[in-house]
């Protein structure tokens, strides 16, 4: 059985996951760690590249890769990159390009000079609807990432552009949208979906930006079909 990589959102950490357990019991499952994120330490990052690289030494031979947000632009960059190595694609709540690259440089500039509780609020009502009521759980997550592998992700945000990649990935393709989600909103998935020759999209009602977490039941079955 080939393992699944997880790939998460920035700002968060592999328990980000934790609600797709029923569906991945029982399979090699390899979670991804960001730089600075959860156990995994600060290191040079050189765009996405380093990344998709930290990525794909992770697991050996053929994976099925799932990727969220800035997981899912690295797992875009792997599977353009590796394409033999990729069985299956899910890339949820994931956008071709994070808007203008500006944006994504005072990003980090804010946190390194004040750190992630300047921008924490912000960030959770992005992640979730109003009708989510456990996001104190993932306020306490936020927090925990080191603001400087924080900073250096929003810097590999900023040169992020994959569109010119993505006609190069041949893996099945599973595109999911979070229907309230302002980061990266339905129409981003569709372009994606738009671009890889075998791709469908799917987009989650009463979902935002971390749609895994906010609606498990419909992200799970959508996982449990592609696995």
């Amino acid at each position: 059985m080939s393992p699944v990589v997880l790939c998460g959102s920035l700002g968060s950490t592999a328990a980000m996951w934790d609600a797709q357990q029923p569906v991945l019991a029982g399979k090699d499952v390899i979670r991804f760690e960001l730089p600075g994120h959860g156990a995994a330490p600060v290191t040079r990052l050189d765009g996405i590249d380093t990344l998709a690289e930290q990525a794909i030494t992770s697991a050996g031979g053929r994976f099925t890769l799932v990727g969220l947000s800035l997981g899912g632009a690295v797992a875009m960059r792997v599977a353009a990159k590796h394409s033999a190595r990729v069985e299956r694609l899910v890339l949820a709540c994931t956008s071709p390009r994070f808007g203008e690259p500006s944006h994504w440089h005072e990003r980090a500039a804010t946190v390194r000079r004040n750190g992630l509780g300047t921008i924490v609020d912000a960030v959770l009502a992005r992640w979730f609807t109003p009708a989510f009521d456990d996001a104190e759980r993932y306020r306490a997550m936020f927090l925990s990432v080191h603001p400087e592998g924080y900073a250096r992700c929003c810097d590999v945000i900023a040169g992020w552009d994959g569109r010119a990649d993505l006609d190069r990935i041949e893996a099945p393709t599973l595109v999911v949208a979070g229907a309230g989600d302002p980061t990266s909103p339905p129409a981003h998935a569709q372009e994606i979906a738009d671009l890889i020759p075998n791709a469908r999209t799917v987009v989650i009602d009463d979902a935002a930006h971390l749609a895994n977490v906010e609606r498990p039941d419909v992200f799970n079955e959508l996982l449990r079909e592609v696995l």
